[in-house]
């Protein structure tokens, strides 16, 4: 293992490392080699392998449930077909449960959103150390697997259904309904400064929300297999195996609440305030 060629503190500065790819500071463009050069690249970074993994899994669920779509038969299902429909009808009864207004987008929305942060937060149960290894065989230096450990990633979600509930409460209310919905609550219209403060605190905090519990568990998560892995091998197993069946709970409700937010955010944005 790394580990016994390296530090503990270097063994998960390793792991939780990106593949960043930047500017380097001669000015050439390449991978950073560590935490420094990642923060020096500044903004325009790219994390490679969060954007790898992220659009191999959203082609992957977009290619099975096209595929059992194309098949489907009005007969006996097969166990693919079977599971797909018990998902969707799970989806589309948690829609129903918490969306009260109409909009074609949401149910799908929701479905897109659940697998794809689930099969993100899947990759968290690959041994820590198989793809590192297999990236540095490659000659990369870094790699890491769970894009949802990578607040990049967690943002950008949150971002793009920030973005919808804003577009969705100036289509639903009008830019003044949306403004005064800012403004005028809840103390009227001589406590506006407080009321855009409140209100603008609040709308502001759901995609902050949204980002930080999904990145804070799967981070948490991902440290404890990475701890794990530092123990001698007599030791992993006994730890990681009870730790990777609890924490298929933890990736499937992650994925359920960040589907069930969104939905709920969705439905708040449709509703006329008075």
């Amino acid at each position: 293992m790394a580990s016994e060629t390296i530090t503990s503190s270097e063994y998960i500065k390793h792991h939780l490392q990106n593949l960043t790819f930047g500017k380097l500071p001669d000015g050439s463009l390449g991978f950073a080699h560590g935490a420094e050069q990642a923060k020096a690249m500044g903004f325009w970074a790219v994390n490679v392998d969060t954007l790898f993994v992220s659009f191999v899994l959203g082609a992957l669920f977009l290619w099975v449930f096209r595929g059992v779509g194309r098949k489907m038969t009005s007969g006996v299902p097969g166990g693919l077909q079977n599971a797909v429909e018990w998902v969707i009808e799970f989806i589309d009864g948690s829609v129903r449960g918490s969306f009260t207004a109409k909009n074609d987008l949401v149910a799908p929305l929701a479905l897109t959103v659940f697998f794809w942060i689930f099969m993100m937060n899947l990759m968290d149960l690959v041994p820590v150390d198989y793809i590192p290894q297999l990236a540095h065989a490659l000659g990369l230096p870094h790699f890491k697997l769970v894009p949802s450990t990578d607040p990049n990633a967690t943002f950008g979600m949150a971002i793009g259904v920030f973005i919808l509930v804003v577009y969705y409460s100036i289509k639903m209310k009008g830019l003044g309904g949306f403004i005064g919905e800012l403004t005028l609550q809840p103390f009227g219209k001589l406590g506006a400064p407080v009321n855009l403060l409140l209100e603008g605190v609040n709308l502001i905090a759901k995609p902050i929300s949204l980002a930080l519990r999904l990145f804070g568990n799967m981070y948490a998560g991902e440290m404890i297999f990475i701890l794990i892995a530092l123990l001698p091998f007599w030791a992993q197993w006994p730890l990681s195996l009870p730790w990777a069946i609890f924490h298929i709970l933890i990736v499937t409700l992650q994925a359920f609440i960040f589907m069930t937010l969104t939905i709920v955010y969705l439905d708040m944005a449709h509703q006329e305030h008075h």
